[in-house]
């Protein structure tokens, strides 16, 4: 009898969560196992004929495993993807950061609860950059002659001007050119990655034919398969599409096993095969929205301490799709040209109360939509008749299914048939709204399917903001504008689910924690978009990318004997001033930092975000006052305000990144520690340490290991000595007590400017019970001991 076959991971699904953490887990030196259910699809393997694109949609059951995944609900229609690379292949490409604002702190919602990320825009930040980078993120390139020709951009960009709204190109997961930093053009070869590409096909860039939503033939989509999932496999991830998963379960000795099908589509008289099980370490679901919070849902009796949350928080993340028809200038016929173009080139932004404008209310994005350049077999003339008879059976089907007790949610095999051999074509701008809708819905399962509780009721007036904004889009520009067809019964269909599977605080506020592992399950994780807590507001792959790059930082950080909240290894090397040997959080190792982790749940925690900048010289020893440009931002968090105080080092972890030309760029910290009034040797002289473990520009391991001293003089140093920080750069990720063995690669100083001290004051944050009083305690610490060494001799 074989083995079962066991890894270090395996990833449950190739979107934007998925395919990141592949890369990631693969590139550390673990086995890496990748199951998706859908095909791989090449350049030039897309549907475009109107029999390939009947076969196009996902259901299994009717023999259906083409790309698209098509749900109807009762409040909403919906549009996922199956496929190697997730909802890259059939996204629109744009990759926009969450505005810094809506990570709102429990914002009450009109129901009742609250929305709440337990997140901020500085801990994203690095991760964003990381994401941007393999994704070769760069704006529409409207200036450029060979592009300029987009109508559609520039009516955008008219209709925004004349409304006093911000306009803006966002950027594009698109090759415009061969190569980063090359000439833009049209249909030229661009150059394959030092990692390969999977599918050793030729890609050309952009032509602008508007099949963005439908798959790039040409390979100019930066698609996933084509960036991360390649890059997984160089470094020996193993990739397995036409894998199912059906069943997951912790073992009782820990990590978990995952029971999956192997689909034959190119078989159609196979049998069904038998379900295979495989186990792990580490499981990452990044199944999408809907297929991690069913899979959660089917499974939850093998999770019984899984959080009351799960289902929860759930939105359609504001998505609203209209028309403009027949634009007129002058009188004339003002071309719009949909079909010129990625299918979006720029986005109109809405504000919002978090965002200080009183009376906003929920802000959103406005962005031009397009479709194929190709039309021609979606008007077939000699089968109207045909077509007729198919839409009047799925008319009459969706009817009587929306007031059966039991409906059936996958519309797939009733689009496959109502597309045929044609379909009808759309000769008009569409316009895509996003936004900060309600998070209120709930998934739940219902006679063995997923089933969606939401309506639109309470994001009514976000929807008529939205609405109406188009409306004067449409006026300005001289076009009627429409609704789509489905808004008479107040419907969506959204293309952003999100939530289902939120991330919290602890478990009564969310699935997971911050870093997608799940409360009560070590070693599983989540890494999709049903870890949000509430809508994204702007296009939600980049944010979900981003997430899964923060959780394999945590993941990986923990797998080297750090804890997964990020304490490690003590920073206690002080630079010239000397070390100072207590105990550090990171010497109980990770079992007992998790524990503090949980423990800390029901326990007071804080956190601030801090800005320094300044100098740093490569290739000297003692930090100055001149060089190169150099600074950084970190948010230190108290994962426990008591024990923090209690601790002679008085430790928490930074999180964040540095920026220096000489280092390669903004560089995210890998791991970071940060020590507040840790001893100095002197009853009268304090150290604020920190060590910094991040990767220069050619991908070396460095530290940044700083130091401020602070020690008794007049009251006039207490600025400069709390506010200057002396640093030296480090070859390697150097432990702590090592620094005078290890290479010195350069050294610098940094300081506080007074708009980042004051920004740093509003950046407090306290958490958890009793987190007033415990930021009070924290304060009176900060004070008494400031005190204790500028107070002797003060008359």
């Amino acid at each position: 009898m074989s083995l079962r076959e066991h890894v270090d991971a395996i990833v449950v699904g190739s979107g934007f969560g998925g395919s990141v953490a592949a890369y990631r887990l693969a590139e550390a030196g673990l086995s890496v196992v990748v199951l998706e259910r859908g095909r791989s699809y090449p350049p030039g393997s897309f549907a475009r004929t109107p029999a390939q694109m009947s076969r196009a949609f996902w259901d299994p059951d009717a023999r259906l495993y083409g790309m698209f995944d098509v749900w109807g609900f009762r409040g909403f229609d919906s549009v996922v993807a199956s496929g190697l690379g997730g909802g890259s292949l059939i996204y629109a490409n744009v990759l926009m950061r969450k505005d810094e604002h809506w990570f709102v702190r429990e914002q009450p919602l009109p129901g009742g609860g609250y929305e709440n990320w337990p997140v901020t825009r500085a801990d994203l930040d690095p991760h964003y950059d990381a994401v941007e980078k393999m994704l070769g993120a760069v704006p529409y390139p409207l200036d450029h002659p060979v592009y300029a020709h987009t109508p559609k951009t520039r009516a955008m960009r008219d209709a925004a001007a004349e409304l006093g709204l911000e306009w803006r190109l966002p950027p594009l997961a698109v090759s415009f050119a061969p190569a980063p930093g090359a000439e833009p053009g049209i249909g030229l070869p661009v150059e394959t990655p030092s990692y390969g590409n999977l599918h050793g096909a030729r890609r050309t860039t952009c032509r602008l034919c508007g099949e963005c939503d439908i798959g790039c033939n040409d390979g100019a989509k930066n698609s996933l398969d084509h960036t991360y999932l390649s890059a997984a496999v160089h470094h020996g991830a193993d990739v397995r599409t036409l894998h199912e998963v059906e069943n997951i379960r912790p073992l009782p000795r820990g990590g978990y096993a995952v029971d999956y099908v192997r689909h034959r589509p190119d078989d159609p008289d196979a049998p069904r095969e038998p379900v295979r099980t495989m186990t792990c370490d580490r499981l990452v679901l990044a199944a999408g929205t809907y297929g991690t919070v069913y899979l959660l849902l089917r499974n939850r009796e093998a999770f019984p301490a899984m959080s009351g949350a799960l289902g929860t928080r759930f939105s359609g993340n504001g998505d609203l799709l209209t028309f403009l028809l027949r634009a007129t200038d002058r009188g004339r016929t003002r071309p719009l040209d949909a079909s010129r173009g990625p299918v979006i080139t720029s986005a109109i932004r809405l504000p919002d109360d978090a965002d200080g404008v009183p009376g906003a209310g929920r802000g959103g994005y406005i962005e031009d939509g397009g479709y194929p350049g190709f039309v021609d077999w979606m008007v077939e003339g000699a089968d109207i008749g045909d077509v007729v008879a198919r839409a009047t059976r799925f008319l009459l089907e969706r009817f009587t299914g929306f007031f059966a007790s039991a409906p059936d949610t996958n519309l797939s095999r009733e689009l496959s048939e109502l597309i045929g051999s044609g379909a009808l074509s759309v000769s008009s701008l569409p316009l895509l709204g996003m936004g900060r809708d309600v998070a209120d819905g709930e998934l739940r399962l219902r006679d063995g399917r997923l089933d969606a509780k939401w309506s639109v009721a309470t994001s009514e007036a976000y929807f008529e903001r939205l609405r109406k904004t188009m409306q004067r889009i449409a006026d300005v520009l001289g076009a009627d504008y429409a609704d789509h067809p489905a808004w008479f019964r107040k419907r969506i269909i959204t293309v952003h689910p999100v939530g289902g599977a939120p991330m919290g605080r602890h478990p009564g506020e969310g699935v997971c924690d911050p870093y997608g592992e799940v409360f009560g399950y070590p070693g599983l994780y989540i890494a999709d978009g049903s870890i949000m807590p509430g809508p994204v507001g702007t296009n939600p792959a980049l944010t979900i990318a981003a997430m899964a790059d923060r959780m394999c930082s945590r993941l990986l950080a923990a797998r080297h004997g750090v804890s997964p909240t990020g304490s490690g290894p003590a920073s206690t090397g002080a630079g010239p001033a000397g070390r100072s040997g207590g105990k550090a959080m990171g010497d109980r190792g990770t079992a007992g930092a998790r524990a503090d982790r949980r423990a800390g749940r029901d326990r007071p925690s804080l956190s601030f975000t801090e800005e320094m900048k300044g100098f740093y010289r490569p290739g000297v020893r003692n930090p100055g006052s001149t060089g190169e440009r150099f600074s950084f931002r970190l948010t230190i968090t108290v994962d426990d305000v008591d024990r923090f105080l209690a601790d002679r080092e008085h430790l928490a972890r930074a999180e964040g990144w540095i920026d220096a030309e000489a280092c390669g760029g903004r560089r995210p910290i890998h791991r970071g520690w940060f020590n507040l009034f840790a001893p100095g040797g002197a009853p009268d002289r304090r150290l604020m340490r920190y060590r910094l473990y991040f990767a220069d520009g050619e991908d070396r391991p460095r530290t940044l290991s700083g130091w401020k001293n602070v020690f008794h003089g007049p009251l006039t140093d207490i600025w400069p000595a709390t506010t200057t920080l002396y640093f030296r750069i480090l070859d390697g990720h150097v432990p702590e007590g090592e620094d005078d063995m290890a290479p010195i690669v350069g050294a610098g100083t940094l300081t506080i400017e007074l708009a980042d001290f004051v920004r740093q004051l509003a950046s407090f944050r306290a958490e958890g019970p009793g987190g007033l009083a415990a930021l009070h305690r924290f304060a009176k610490f900060f004070a008494g001991n400031l005190w204790e060494i500028y107070g002797p001799g003060v008359d």
